[in-house]
């Protein structure tokens, strides 16, 4: 029996990404929440009136913006990955299930990574992290964690 609860913890522990000195946000407007390491992206912007997310800033130029939206154009998780394409950017990555998407690339001299969730009442929750190309070593390893973290109500 103690075997069987020291493999279940395990199990948690394992499934749940923990991400050193973490803040927690969750938006109150929708309910999009996200946890990140609070020591790099210690500077937030100003809360929008609408209050529909935030966005924090690192000293050396990367951000991480985290939001919920209604989903008024009735997008698919597919139209927003195609909405990322654009002049100047390019995709490197991209994947869509029935109600997430995942698009990744860069543009100019950054790389970006967004993963939008559909939840409840039509609201869509979106995280996006960018980063210079040049510090993708210290930032590639923080993005699963984050993105993992993404949750809506």
């Amino acid at each position: 029996m103690r075997r069987a609860s020291f493999a279940l913890v395990a199990a948690l522990l394992c499934a749940s990404p923990v991400i050193a000195g973490e803040k927690h946000y969750s938006n109150q407007r929708f309910g999009t929440s996200v946890s990140f390491p609070a020591e790099i992206f210690s500077r937030a912007s100003i809360p929008p009136a609408n209050g529909d997310g935030m966005t924090w800033f690192s000293t050396d130029g990367a951000s991480l913006a985290v939001f919920g939206g209604y989903n008024v154009l009735s997008q698919s998780p597919g139209d927003l990955i195609a909405e990322a394409a654009g002049p100047g950017v390019t995709i490197t990555y991209s994947r869509a299930g029935k109600d997430w998407a995942v698009v990744s690339g860069t543009e100019g001299e950054d790389i970006f990574y967004q993963r939008s969730e559909f939840g409840a009442d039509d609201v869509v929750h979106s995280v996006i992290l960018r980063y210079p190309a040049s510090l993708k070593a210290k930032y590639d390893p923080l993005v699963g964690p984050i993105a993992a973290s993404l949750d809506g109500p």
